[in-house]
Order: structure tokens, then sequence, then C-alpha cells
């Protein structure tokens, strides 16, 4: 998948018509990204201001400052990328009911996009049940 800029990518979609297609009615589905200056979050998916807002906390944490990391080989996102990956999650788990993502009414899959510039991000999917 292409992201376009830092912050969050909505894949739940994505997800749920894979797991659809793979016509099992139970199990468990893992999400893992293949990335250190990209990660995995289940976020609030109804009001956008609670994914900025968390976009925001983000770059309060870990922000863009030539003078407090060694690490920029690959500009000065570099390693705050890796520090709010660390912070994150690169896995997640999800249950499987009835053939569907088992998430709450206000839950989202969101692929976390720590980096500026677009990148090619590659999730692997697993899914084990009947």
């Amino acid at each position: 998948m292409r992201t376009v800029r830092q912050g969050l990518v909505d894949v739940t979609g994505r997800l749920a018509d894979w797991v659809r297609a793979q016509g099992l009615e139970a199990g468990l589905l893992t999400v893992f990204c293949r990335h250190t200056s990209a990660s995995l979050l289940i976020q609030e998916n109804s009001a956008p201001e609670a994914r900025q807002d968390l976009e925001r906390y983000f770059a309060r944490i870990a922000p863009e400052d030539s003078q407090i990391y060694a690490h920029d080989d690959e500009g000065p996102d570099d390693m705050p990328a890796h520090i709010r990956t660390a912070l994150t999650q690169v896995q997640l788990s999800i249950p499987i009911i009835s053939g569907c993502l088992a998430l709450g009414r206000w839950q989202g899959v969101y692929l976390f996009e720590h980096r500026r510039s677009p990148h090619t991000r590659s999730l692997s999917l697993h899914l084990i049940g009947e």
C-alpha cells in the first residue's frame, strides 16, 4: 500500500475484504507491519479529531529535532519515526466472528505512517480458524 503523508491510514476495509474472501467463519487474524518507521493501531473510527490529536501528540513526544538525535540517515524525520514505532506496535491480533473482524463499534484498524514523504508499506496477514 502507498502512503501519501505522515499520519493514520484506515486499512479496516482492506482487511475486512481480505478476511471475507478467505471464507472462514471463526478465527484469528494477525496483521504484521514489515517496517521500522510505520506501525499499526486500533483506534477511534468516527471522530477525525481523535486521530488528529493522536498524530499531534506523537509529534510532541518524538519531535523532529536534529539537536537531539544522532541517527538521521534518511532525514530529520528518520529517528522520530523509529521512536514512534517503538512506542506503538507492528503486530495486531483481531478475532474473526461470523466471518467478520470482531472490532468494536467505534474501532478501526490503522497503519500509522511516521515518515513525512510517501512510502510503499507492506502488511503481512495470517489467518487461522475454521
